[in-house]
């Protein structure tokens, strides 16, 4: 049975993972994009707000990438490394 305040513990032993760096850094910092959602999707009064976490580059303020989902990618083509 799951617990709600039971956190996930990974059996990851950090010697089988490898060093992400995006353009030579390896400092991130984390955020979120946010997006609108129409009070029709979200059966409400009014238009909802949708924050999607992300991790970017700290010294140019850009997305890495890798860490928006693959449907929101194409479109913040421009603002991510």
């Amino acid at each position: 049975m799951n617990q709600p305040n039971q956190q996930v513990q990974l059996n990851v032993d950090l010697k089988n993972t490898e060093k992400l760096e995006f353009d030579g850094q390896v400092l991130v910092g984390e955020g979120f994009v946010l997006r609108k959602v129409s009070k029709f999707v979200t059966g409400q009064d009014e238009d909802g707000i949708m924050p999607i976490p992300v991790f970017y580059d700290i010294s140019t303020g850009k997305i890495l990438k890798e860490t928006l989902p693959k449907d929101l990618q194409d479109e913040y083509e421009n603002q991510s490394v």
